[in-house]
């Protein structure tokens, strides 16, 4: 079958699907893309030839941002449990290394994104070409090589009898829990324009089995062993639970056996907010529950999480507890000392049976006390954060999902939402990029079309990639987006008070007759602007005003803008946990208290 490198890459993704089950999805559902020269008259002329309208065999959307059109296909991937994505297609040059941030990000959370930058010729004839890297110790390098680091498959296909060969390990790597992230296929720009006979067994229908691995029967009953030896367990549950849909398994389990359950923010959602043994958030953005029972815990089962520096308090929270980690990959298991249980969440739930064992009703009703106290708080009147996280969730459906990324939101959420549906918090905190939050509740939204999502996003984040509110009003996909506005970036002005950098660079302020940055807010009109991208949007001003557009907004059929302009401080009671953020070595309070808190940090040997 004579084809070009692109539409032979085109007409094999429409033919892929991953199963888990027995249930069979699209394992590409469709391609985002920019172009320009190095992918317009290769990718962008496969996609144009085979129809690239909504029903076409790898449907096209039109992105504004490169980084903005992975933050997408991530959200839509973490939406639908890593099971399908989106494949998304650059120019050569910034086009492509715009991506290098999604890449990244989708790596670090273990979430399955596929990107195809164009790169230069692969002939070498009209080097260099616009936007060419050149590196004078091989003609070989492009700005491409950037993804190596961030991809967990890279290749570059220099020649078309290359591709069907990196094509099977993209997949392999794509539908591989243990394995994913994010895979680049670099593709020098004449090589996806040049014609080659294919195989015509290429382009057959194949579907990928994304497994469930067993424990290892040793394995599993040296974790048996450390479970009936506990008195006091807790297990975190991470986001492994919610990808392998191991929420019914982990609530017959802890109800079974009388374990708390705690939760990170990949993992919330896991059990329901208000299950007896749901004990919240932990870490450093935790509930005061949860950390104190970690703190005393003589077990910590971890599931499906990789330990963030948040989730331990910086390796300061878990006192002298051990470890029994159940997580798909050894990498995640091996960590904190742990006896390792090497499977998928739900496999390892449903096989872990401590017979004749039960987790004392001291420890049971300890944990149900501490939570209820914590669920117990309730915002002031004053139109703060917390105030529109509590005004926001009254207004929204059970299965209605919050999308949030970066800033002190995460941690307000995380201590404070009320999950019911596992799907219904998303908040990307490996990497907690500033601009995730529109472009990822845009894919959330493509993955699940039946819910209405509401993104959550601060200022600072806001005015550093919205432009894809362009692209959900050009595809009708709405979404209602909360702009909270507190001029600047606060948490991270807390942060720097806390070290001792004085707030530097975190308000916008106009630079004043000082010639400091303390002279009035910078007179930007957040609304204005997000009306010009396409949004309605709605204004409030105080907590009634507020419910009133929210509900609104949930009822709108285009995507709406509620824009809120908050006041600082907020009385949620503390996590009382830490976070290692080093502070300059000179005499002090500061200094004392860092090295004060130091003193805490376990090695995990």
């Amino acid at each position: 079958m004579r084809l070009t490198v692109a539409q032979a890459l085109v007409r094999f993704l429409s033919q892929q699907y991953s199963s888990r089950d027995g249930a069979e999805h699209r394992l590409v559902e469709g391609c985002f893309g920019i172009f320009g020269h190095g992918n317009v008259a290769g990718i962008g002329q496969a996609l144009a030839a085979q129809g690239a309208g909504t029903s076409s065999a790898l449907p096209y959307y039109l992105a504004r941002n490169e980084q903005a059109m992975v933050h997408t296909a991530v959200g839509f991937a973490k939406m639908r449990n890593r099971l399908s994505t989106f494949a998304c297609t650059s120019s050569i040059g910034p086009g492509a290394t715009n991506m290098v941030t999604g890449a990244a990000l989708a790596t670090i959370n273990r979430i399955p994104v596929l990107l195809l930058p164009g790169d230069i010729f692969a002939t070498r004839v009209a080097n260099p070409v616009l936007q060419e890297l050149e590196d004078p110790r091989s003609l070989d390098v492009s700005v491409n090589d950037a993804f190596r680091p961030v991809s967990r498959y890279f290749d570059r296909i220099n020649r078309p009898e290359q591709l069907p060969s990196a094509l099977m390990q993209a997949m392999r790597v794509l539908t591989d829990p243990a394995e994913t992230g994010a895979v680049t296929l670099a593709l020098p720009q004449d090589v996806q324009a040049e014609s080659f006979d294919w195989p015509s067994e290429l382009f057959d229908r194949r579907v990928w089995h994304v497994a469930r691995p067993v424990p290892e029967p040793a394995a599993l009953r040296r974790a048996l062993d450390l479970i009936r030896g506990s008195e006091r367990p807790l297990i975190v549950a991470g986001g492994g639970v919610i990808y392998s849909e191991a929420w019914e398994a982990l609530r017959a389990f802890a109800t079974e056996y009388g374990v708390p359950v705690a939760e990170t923010q990949a993992g919330k959602g896991a059990l329901p907010w208000d299950s007896p043994l749901s004990v919240g958030a932990v870490g450093h953005t935790g509930t005061a529950a949860a950390n104190e029972l970690a703190r005393s815990a003589d077990l910590v089962i971890g599931i499906g999480t990789r330990y963030s520096d948040f989730t331990t308090a910086s390796r300061t929270l878990f006192g002298q507890a051990r470890f029994l980690n159940i997580n798909v990959t050894a990498f995640d298991a091996a960590k904190n000392g742990a006896v390792m249980l090497v499977a998928d969440a739900r496999a390892a739930l449903e096989a872990l049976r401590p017979g004749g064992w039960r987790a004392p009703a001291s420890w049971t009703s300890r944990a149900a006390s501490l939570a209820r106290s914590w669920w117990s708080f309730r915002a002031g009147p004053s139109l703060t954060q917390e105030a529109v996280l509590e005004d926001l969730r009254e207004v929204m459906h059970p299965a209605d999902v919050v999308v949030n990324a970066a800033g002190s939101m995460p941690g307000d959420l995380h201590r404070l939402w009320r999950v019911t549906d596992a799907k219904g918090y998303h908040v990307e905190y490996g990497y907690s990029c500033m601009g995730y939050e529109i472009a990822g509740g845009l894919g959330v939204k493509l993955a699940a079309p039946a819910r209405e999502v509401f993104v959550l996003v601060g200022d600072g984040s806001y005015l550093m990639l919205a432009q894809e509110i362009a692209t959900s009003v050009q595809e009708g996909v709405k979404l209602v987006i909360v702009l909270v506005d507190n001029h600047g970036f606060a948490s991270i002005g807390n942060l720097s008070e806390s070290v001792g950098a004085q707030r530097l660079g975190t308000a916008y302020r106009l630079r004043g007759a000082s010639g400091e940055l303390d002279g009035v807010y910078v007179p930007v009109d957040l609304a204005a602007n997000a009306a010009s991208l396409g949004a309605d949007v709605l204004t409030a001003d105080d907590r009634e005003s507020l419910r009133a557009a929210l509900a609104k907004a949930r009822e709108a059929v285009r995507t709406t803008v509620v824009y809120v302009e908050t006041v600082p401080g907020g009385s949620a009671p503390s996590s009382g946990a830490w976070w290692d953020v080093p502070v300059a070595q000179e005499p002090g309070e500061i200094h004392d208290r860092y090295q004060e808190a130091k003193r805490d940090q376990r090695p995990y040997l």
